[in-house]
């Protein structure tokens, strides 16, 4: 892989106008992933899961484009699923919200993907089938029609990403206090949190299950979470419009959503992974190790 892995990362990061060094740095830091990646495949006749876990804004996209690139040169057919290609569209997540709590309106939670969906286009990208994938327009916030899904595989690997892809419940006791004024002002009898934890221990649980190998991009911090995910409003604001884009006030709400799971990921996660990758504040990879 090394010997054209150069000439890929040079190709892709000049047409995603990257940084200059990050050729560099993909060729440090992912090019061991690709092959250890590769390695699994190889030690398996089966189709591989591979969950990629990582908060907002840490990469997950672009790590799986240059994945996809460096194992297509192998000739292993990769396809990427996004967790949020499930979400519920706004309509269900509505009723959803009339029917159990209000915040469940604002996609992202568990609780809010339709994880039946999602379990069956895995199952038949896993027999070696192809299906077709719904996709999620957050301009928009909603699901987009199913005439606009996209027919894909099969595959060899399929890596499904997402901020809470191998997340674990936490205790009835830990959901007890507001992490945040979110939970405080909104959510103060815990019902909401309650339902989001119960939904992260039953069918998120068994989706998680089936994973073969769980890859983490790490985040240093939530104040990091907050920054990286401010800055990718900004550059989805500056190429889509619609009714879903947020300004800073709305980002650093809507991340509250997302806080405690992500606090108990970053407390929880780097012991049960498989393939670790630690970014510091600057956004890049510092450390890496697998088992």
């Amino acid at each position: 892989m090394q010997a054209r892995a150069q000439d890929i990362l040079a190709e892709f990061s000049a047409a995603e106008d990257l940084p200059a060094d990050y050729p560099a740095l993909a060729e440090r830091w992912f090019v061991p992933l690709a092959d250890y990646l590769l390695s699994c495949h190889q030690a398996r006749a089966a189709p591989l899961l591979v969950g990629l876990h990582g908060a907002q804004g840490t990469g997950k996209t672009t790590l799986c484009r240059v994945l996809e690139l460096l194992l297509a040169d192998c000739d292993v057919r990769v396809l990427t699923l996004s967790l949020d290609d499930f979400y519920l569209g706004r309509k269900a997540r509505q009723q959803l919200a009339l029917q159990v709590h209000p915040l469940l309106a604002t996609r992202g939670v568990p609780g809010t993907h339709e994880i039946a969906l999602l379990q069956k286009t895995i199952r038949a990208l896993r027999a070696g089938e192809s299906c077709r994938v719904p996709r999620f327009d957050k301009s928009q916030d909603d699901r987009l029609p199913e005439g606009q899904w996209v027919e894909t595989g099969p595959a060899d690997i399929v890596l499904l990403e997402g901020w809470c892809v191998g997340a674990v419940a936490e205790s009835e006791s830990a959901l007890a206090q507001p992490v945040n004024e979110l939970e405080a002002k909104e959510d103060a009898e815990g019902d909401w949190r309650r339902y989001v934890n119960e939904r992260l221990g039953a069918e998120y649980a068994e989706l998680f299950s089936g994973l073969d190998y769980l890859v983490m991009l790490q985040a240093p911090c939530l104040e990091a979470v907050l920054q990286w995910r401010t800055l990718q409003e900004h550059k989805l604001a500056r190429n889509e419009q619609g009714q879903g884009l947020m300004d800073d006030a709305a980002v650093e709400r809507f991340v509250q959503h997302y806080q405690r799971i992500t606090r108990h990921s970053l407390a929880t996660l780097p012991e049960l992974a498989d393939y670790l990758l630690l970014l510091g504040e600057d956004h890049r990879v510092r450390s890496a190790r697998h088992r």
